[in-house]
């Protein structure tokens, strides 16, 4: 407790863990959905998208937020229509345009301002970026991919295990997918702060696996996954702040550990009824 209290004395502490939680949760749910459609490697390429567009706002000096999320929006919804009418495959489309975007970034970024710090954290994150303005439009955000997830539950649900099936009950299959990439698009932008390019798929990809080690109705595992995805970040950042380890690195370590516990409880589970 003496420690919670200490952390929570420092402002930028708060920020983070408040911007943190939301992205944590919001990522955890939209999760399912990508793991389950095979799909969960676009959070990856949009990191790498989103950190291609930081890099021009920062060179250029415009709002990097601003920048990013309408660009990061475009480029998943781009991303859905270039492997529905081609013959390109997802991955391949995926690795094609975040290879492409991470590229154009470092080239952006090595001739204008350098590896800057500001730079620097959009790559790796950095507990320390998180500011009042960011946070604020993370709030808002965050909220709005929520409350969006929470009033199209069905249909998600629906396209998630059969998109012919929702097809021929009405459901406007295209649209869905296109909504989660958005929403996916923008959490991923919102968590790059602190998680870095390099690390926020993470969060997209590990609680939904552990979930589904224990969970198999898709209901319990979006339960179990964002909860699991806030308590390993809030440990994470706990752990980075006693052992000053990178926030971003600590809580994907976290979310390991939790995916090893499930795995082990699974096995021990399924000797015991056997």
């Amino acid at each position: 407790m003496a420690m919670i209290r200490e952390m929570l004395s420092y402002p930028f502490l708060v920020r983070a863990l408040i911007g943190g939680v939301l992205v944590s949760l919001c990522a955890a749910l939209l999760g399912v959905s990508l793991v389950l459609k095979r799909y969960s490697m676009i959070g990856d390429g949009l990191s790498h998208v989103s950190f291609g567009a930081l890099s021009v706002a920062v060179a250029v000096g415009w709002q990097p937020l601003a920048v990013s999320v309408p660009v990061v929006a475009l480029a998943a919804f781009l991303l859905l229509r270039l492997t529905e009418n081609s013959r390109i495959k997802s991955d391949a489309a995926i690795a094609m345009i975040s290879a492409s975007a991470l590229a154009l970034g470092i080239v952006v970024t090595s001739l204008t301002t350098g590896m800057t710090t500001d730079v620097s954290s959009y790559m790796f994150g950095s507990i320390l970026a998180m500011s009042r303005q960011d946070v604020f439009l993370g709030v808002i955000l965050s909220a709005v991919v929520l409350c969006l997830f929470v009033f199209c539950y069905n249909k998600i649900f629906a396209i998630t295990f059969d998109e012919n099936f929702a097809r021929a009950t009405g459901i406007r299959v295209r649209f869905y997918n296109s909504l989660i990439a958005v929403l996916t698009a923008v959490t991923i932008v919102l968590g790059m702060r602190m998680m870095g390019a390099m690390l926020i798929s993470s969060l997209v990809i590990f609680p939904a696996l552990t979930a589904m080690r224990i969970f198999k109705s898709f209901r319990s595992v979006v339960v179990c996954s964002g909860i699991l995805s806030v308590v390993c970040f809030c440990i994470g950042i706990g752990a980075s702040y006693r052992l000053s380890t990178p926030a971003g690195a600590s809580v994907v370590l976290v979310n390991l550990a939790a995916y090893g516990l499930f795995t082990l409880a699974s096995r021990l589970c399924a000797r015991k009824y056997k």
